[in-house]
């Protein structure tokens, strides 16, 4: 057809180039899954607070990784799961701790080196870790990485991920929804004498009627025994005691007999 195009040729090879890029980036979130992170156990007490909670370390997790490899927590956002990026660097744009559910639905903490965590652990070792224990740096803007008070009840997911250098070579399944403990309310927490059941105001109320009634049975002793204190007791008037007066004899000095 006079009319007609030949195709650009450039075209051609720019697609298998752009298939190839996409893969490759694709390809750089597909790591070796390992086993999800897990609440530490009940028994040890303040697995969840308002804004902490306790997770066990990952012991025998990474065991093919170089002794210089770095294992972050990544703590996120649900909402951040699906889409989540290995790509990002810890306390990077979108990975600040100070931002987190604001501008950031995920940051990065808590890194050490996988010699932190030998396999397999001693025995009697309490090998957790506390997730939004460090107060000090949750504002300082200098520290993105800061482990940092959670700022609500969540639920959180969080994930282990090894860097060696700025590159991911493995990471953890996401673990499941973490829900962290709501505060009571001032408003509902019971003042004393006030609230009270009705099984506790009855007893109160017999409480309150015997020792009314012991009481009075008190006072009607105190009343009876005085009377009857009174009624049998004799008094006789004391005699009068009179002293008869007598006129002594006075004796006067004779006058010397004369002689």
């Amino acid at each position: 057809h006079p009319h007609s195009r030949p195709r650009h040729s450039g075209a051609r090879t720019m697609l298998p180039l752009l298939l190839l890029l996409l893969a490759t980036a694709h390809g750089l979130d597909k790591l070796p899954t390992l086993e999800a992170p897990v609440l530490a156990s009940s028994s040890l007490g303040g697995q969840t607070t308002a804004s902490t909670f306790v997770l066990e370390q990952p012991r025998c997790v990474f065991k093919n990784v170089q002794e210089d490899t770095v294992i972050w927590l990544v703590v996120a956002d649900p909402r951040a799961v699906p889409n989540f990026t290995n790509s990002v660097e810890p306390g990077g744009p979108g990975r600040e701790f100070q931002q987190f559910l604001n501008s950031s639905l995920a940051y990065m903490t808590l890194n050490t080196t996988i010699l932190n965590y030998p396999c397999p652990k001693n025995p009697g070792d309490i090998t957790v870790l506390r997730v939004g224990s460090e107060t000090g740096c949750a504002t300082d803007k200098a520290r993105p990485t800061c482990n940092g008070p959670l700022p609500g009840p969540g639920p959180y997911q969080v994930k282990f991920l090894a860097l060696n250098g700025s590159k991911p070579v493995a990471q953890t399944a996401w673990s499941k929804p973490i829900t962290l403990r709501t505060a009571q309310p001032s408003g509902s927490i019971p003042v004393p004498g006030s609230g009270h059941s009705a099984g506790m105001i009855a007893l109160t109320s017999i409480l309150s009627i015997l020792f009314a009634i012991l009481l009075a049975g008190l006072v009607a002793m105190l009343i009876w025994g005085s009377d009857a204190s009174s009624g049998s007791s004799t008094f006789s008037k004391p005699e009068a005691v009179t002293v008869r007066r007598y006129n002594t004899h006075h004796v006067y000095d004779q006058p010397a007999a004369r002689l």
